[in-house]
């Protein structure tokens, strides 16, 4: 029996040496595992500015189609495609000649006409002084004043025939109407116009300063007339396509008079001087029209609100190192920031990194979120 022993002793002292070899856990490396590293900020009181989003495009503060207003050669055309004009600048020429020779015969035709009523006036005034002295019938010298009334509806009319004849010389000329850029020509030099054509010479935009048109659901909308009613101007921001980045600032210039039925919205138009032409025409931008600010609100970073079955809720760390869902209304946000109307109160922390391991009564250790990017740094 002795014998029997000494392999089960030897097999003891073994497993004890390696028991005795093998590395232990060091008490001080062990975490909790209940306990939450989270990163928290205070609820605060501050002005928070409201703004409303929406999608616009931008369109020239005035579009205008040039038409010639006779017809003729198109003998010129004077303008650089996608240049700036000013209203009044000479964009192109019909051939005038025709117009000319027109203004020659109005002009002549009114010296004969008035020659004529010179001549008549003359005898009027003849046969007037006969009539005194008895010498001639009346009727004579009424047919004289009638015949001078007749000569001077004639002058008249000529007169109107020769200011018609140097407008039409005027309209050769055809000029800008508005400032602002034009387009591609339309037509070349060398074509015979007519006023009649629909598609005209070419399109002037203003572009200085520009329109943006956009539209709100008309939800939104009382708000927008109740500062438009207070006499307060509304100012708006033009954002890129990526939204990133701030291309022009204006104001709201008018609100449409009608919700469209179809997609319930309401047309707005906002107006940008552009003086440094980053706005074109229809080009696609984001727009933000700030229409209020909210004072003494309570503002709580948008990282910590939360979404669950019940509703919006953050997570409030409490004095004994735990954490409570608070149900809580939110307001109006902006960048980063959300105002809430209920459920949290003013210097009480809520978690913004690392809610999404916490529940109801979770243990946490905070962590000071601007140490811990120094350390990394």
């Amino acid at each position: 029996m002795l014998i029997g022993l000494i392999p089960l002793s030897i097999a003891v002292f073994y497993a004890v040496q390696l028991f005795n070899a093998a590395p232990q856990p060091d008490a001080r490396n062990v975490k909790p595992d209940n306990i939450t590293a989270v990163v928290a900020e205070a609820v605060r009181q501050g002005d928070l500015p409201v703004y409303l989003s929406a999608l616009g495009t931008v369109t020239g503060l005035r579009t205008v189609t040039v038409k010639p207003r006779v017809d003729g050669e198109l003998v010129q055309v004077a303008f650089k495609e996608g240049a700036q004009v000013t209203a009044g600048d000479v964009l192109a020429e019909i051939d005038p000649r025709p117009f000319q020779v027109q203004l020659m015969q109005a002009e002549g035709q009114l010296m004969r006409d008035e020659a004529l009523l010179n001549n008549a006036q003359i005898d009027l005034e003849r046969y007037r002084t006969l009539l005194e002295q008895d010498s001639i019938a009346a009727q004579q010298a009424a047919t004289q004043a009638a015949l001078v009334k007749q000569y001077q509806g004639v002058v008249t009319t000529d007169r109107a025939v020769l200011a018609n004849a140097k407008l039409q010389l005027d309209y050769a000329k055809i000029t800008a109407p508005i400032s602002g850029r034009v387009g591609l020509r339309i037509v070349d030099q060398g074509n015979v116009v007519k006023a009649s054509d629909a598609n005209g010479i070419v399109v002037i935009t203003q572009t200085q300063p520009i329109a943006v048109i956009f539209t709100l659901p008309e939800d939104h909308i009382p708000a927008v007339m109740k500062q438009l009613h207070a006499g307060k101007t509304l100012g708006i921001d033009a954002y890129d396509r990526s939204g990133n980045n701030l291309l022009a600032q204006g104001q709201l210039l008018a609100v449409d008079n009608q919700i469209d039925l179809s997609t319930g919205t309401v047309k707005l138009k906002s107006q940008f001087a552009n003086n440094d032409t980053a706005l074109f025409a229809n080009q696609f931008v984001n727009i933000k029209m700030k229409i209020d600010t909210l004072h003494d609100a309570l503002i709580i970073p948008g990282a910590a609100v939360q979404t669950g079955n019940e509703g919006t809720f953050v997570y409030v760390v409490k004095d004994d190192q735990t954490v409570a869902m608070r149900a809580v209304k939110l307001g109006a946000v902006y960048g980063e920031q959300v105002a809430v109307l209920a459920g949290v109160q003013a210097g009480e922390r809520v978690v913004v990194e690392g809610a999404d391991k916490l529940r109801e009564d979770a243990k946490v250790k905070l962590i000071d979120r601007t140490k811990s990017e120094q350390d990394g740094k």
